[in-house]
């Protein structure tokens, strides 16, 4: 059994903040991921442009140069990538963490390929592997996901986009103009607040000319092999639909994190308890790094304002090992 100062679970741009920071103070690490490096990435739609200007995705102040202002999703990839191979990052790839157990003040890591033993967890493991599901009849028929890749695949096809966020609006403006006939599910009154700027006019002059027809205030009720049941405010309506993106979100894995004994918010937020100086959890040794600190509230943690608890948990976790040493 390999021992370390710290395993980092999660090998995405924050994981990876991490595991620089480790490295740099002289702790042994590993950093683990259940997929390639920047798993969340990777598995973003293949054109995907992101909200945040290149400087506000650097780690460790690493020059992020792209072609334009806000890089897309290969030249992310390519970045994180280059980090990890040059710096000779300990990461061990493909890898799924099974459990976390605290025993006698230290954790042992049970993975799909072995077991390790460290003083203090990172978890920097993000939202985007679990969605939110509808919770209806058909949601698990093959035209359904709840990811979206190509635009490709939908062309000449008509297409259900349900969601409102910055996720459901790139996908049903992509499909569009590959030549699906789109149609936009929302559950509130209007296109989502929050969608990238320059976007949000886009879709709404496409809805207003007729190019993409959208419901509001709506919700998807049951889905058939070649129709939607849709509930509207004018009543219940039925449409010809091929294939459904649902794209509405997702969140951290909260069985995984109450089970390490993590406390979450008793609210609709489930926002697990850090101490917002150290980024240590009530379970001693245990920290939260990057969007997976937000709980429910996925968007009000990202790239950009994650970084700073790299620093933040590597600094605790030396000072901690300094009175070790000292007692």
């Amino acid at each position: 059994m390999q021992e370390f100062d710290v395993i980092i679970v999660g090998g995405g741009p924050i994981g990876i903040a991490c595991g620089l920071e480790a490295k740099k103070k002289g702790l042994s690490y590993v950093i683990i991921e259940k997929g390639p490096i920047v798993n969340s990435l990777f598995n973003y739609p293949i054109n995907m442009q992101f909200f945040s200007s290149s400087e506000k995705l650097e780690i460790d102040e690493i020059p992020f140069i792209s072609k334009e202002a806000k890089p897309k999703r290969n030249e992310a990839l390519e970045y994180y990538r280059r980090i990890v191979t040059s710096n000779k990052l300990h990461i061990n790839l493909f890898e799924k963490v099974d459990s976390v157990e605290k025993s006698n003040g230290s954790f042992l890591v049970k993975t799909s390929k072995r077991e390790y033993k460290a003083s203090q967890i990172i978890l920097a493991t993000g939202f985007y592997d679990i969605p939110n599901t509808l919770n209806i009849p058909g949601e698990d028929l093959p035209k359904v996901s709840h990811y979206y890749k190509d635009p490709h695949f939908y062309a000449s096809q008509k297409l259900a986009v349900i969601g409102a966020s910055n996720s459901a609006i790139d996908a049903a403006l992509e499909c569009w103009r590959k030549g699906s006939e789109v149609t936009l599910i929302i559950r509130g009154p209007e296109v989502g607040q929050r969608v990238k700027y320059w976007v949000r006019p886009d879709i709404i002059n496409r809805i207003n000319e007729g190019s993409i027809k959208a419901y509001y205030n709506a919700n998807v009720t049951e889905i058939k092999n070649t129709e939607l049941v849709v509930n509207t405010p004018e009543g219940e309506i039925v449409l010809e639909n091929d294939f459904v993106l649902a794209l509405t979100g997702y969140k951290p894995n909260f069985t995984f994190l109450e089970g390490l004994g993590i406390a979450l918010s008793n609210d609709d937020k489930r926002k697990p308890y850090y101490n917002s100086e150290t980024m240590e959890t009530n379970v001693e040794g245990l920290y939260l790094a990057g969007v997976i600190c937000g709980g429910m509230e996925t968007h009000k943690w990202f790239i950009e304002n994650s970084r700073i608890h790299a620093p933040m948990i590597i600094n605790s976790i030396v000072e901690k090992k300094k009175e070790r040493t000292n007692a």
